[in-house]
């Protein structure tokens, strides 16, 4: 009892004592609170980017040679990669799974209708990755046209209907918000924790501590929590600011997307923690914590390109860092809603990396004290 009042006793000294630190530098709570209100204020509503390989699943309720060949674009093209299903029950399950981003339905009577030039095909577009949808739509409408035109020298005689998924105002900014959540998580989480933490290793003062009673753990627990809460205070005013500014809906549960961005974040805080005791320099932790995660968040997470479009290499690549997983999970919570399998897989991921980073981050940070 005696040890469990003590610690926190420790413990809430060292964390208003961090609080009154982070208060005095301007720079720390600039990063942490206004940099996300001006990043979700300054992106726009669309970035224009090469698709390729997308997954597309086709169901052919028209059995007729000549609606097999009105798709026969998909075949050997860079910018898809066909599955043929049985029905569209099918495909729906694979678009919730994540194994197609577009279903292609060629009706029954797509060949009678042909010849009297009323004939219409269905696509349905997975809005959650709306500059990916935007794209293939543009692909399938020009896919049909050369079609049309090279059967009967017209582009006139059938039309795409299309229909987007989980993104009925089929606008980018819908798809964008959430990825600057996990952006801006990733940058207090690792990037200001690194480097304000390794500031600290540079100037003496975390060594100092440890002459006093303090313990490692009350002294790690006391430098994450004031980040902690900088970190989900911006996560809240993007969460704010994207649906009464960009109307971006909350499908699924606000109390699952807290949670799951609180799971991220201590991974997050574990990487920062890692980098600065491996450094103990301000500069180094910066390059490091730029290289490690930084990049990957913005060019291999699926933030900005989509990940089907990324050659294999490099989708292997983006499985490795925890930010991808979180990023699936916040669009599947913003415009999908609660897809339970997809949560408790990723959740486990993030629990894994949280239990990795943190273990390493206390066996460092005693080692280097030790030495």
């Amino acid at each position: 009892m005696n040890d469990f009042s003590g610690f926190s006793r420790r413990l809430r000294a060292l964390v208003y004592k961090e609080f009154l630190q982070l208060i005095r530098d301007n720079s720390s709570l600039l990063l942490g609170i206004a940099l996300p209100l001006v990043l979700i204020l300054l992106i726009g509503y669309g970035i224009s980017l090469d698709v390729k390989n997308v997954p597309t699943a086709v169901v052919l309720e028209d059995p007729s040679p000549t609606a097999q060949d009105s798709v026969s674009f998909l075949t050997g093209s860079d910018y898809f990669n066909p599955r043929y299903v049985t029905s569209m029950k099918e495909a729906e399950i694979l678009m919730e799974q994540r194994k197609a981003d577009v279903i292609l339905r060629i009706p029954p009577d797509f060949t009678e209708k042909l010849e009297h030039g009323e004939a219409k095909i269905q696509a349905i577009l997975y809005g959650v990755e709306t500059t990916t949808s935007m794209t293939v739509q543009g692909y399938l409408e020009t896919g049909l046209a050369s079609w049309l035109e090279a059967r009967q020298g017209s582009t006139h005689g059938a039309v795409i209907v299309t229909r987007m998924w989980f993104n009925d105002a089929n606008t980018s900014s819908w798809f964008f918000v959430p990825g600057l959540i996990m952006l801006i998580m990733t940058i207090v989480g690792v990037f200001l924790t690194a480097v304000v933490m390794a500031r600290e290793w540079e100037r003496g003062t975390f060594e100092s501590l440890f002459v006093t009673p303090v313990q490692a753990a009350e002294l790690i627990l006391a430098k994450m929590i004031p980040y902690f809460c900088v970190a989900m205070a911006g996560m809240l005013l993007c969460l704010v600011a994207g649906h009464y500014l960009y109307g971006v809906p909350l499908r699924g549960s606000i109390i699952l997307i807290l949670a799951v961005s609180m799971l991220f974040l201590i991974v997050a805080l574990g990487i920062g923690l890692v980098i600065s005791a491996l450094t103990k320099n301000q500069f180094n932790a910066c390059q490091l914590a730029l290289l490690v995660t930084f990049m990957p968040s913005v060019m291999i997470s699926g933030f900005l390109f989509d990940m089907h479009s990324q050659p294999i290499v490099i989708q292997a690549v983006g499985q490795l860092f925890p930010t991808t997983y979180y990023l699936i999970l916040l669009k599947s919570l913003f415009l999908s809603g609660n897809n339970f399998p997809l949560i408790i897989k990723n959740s486990l991921i993030l629990v894994v990396y949280a239990v990795l980073f943190l273990g390493l981050a206390f066996h460092i940070t005693r080692k280097r004290v030790e030495e």
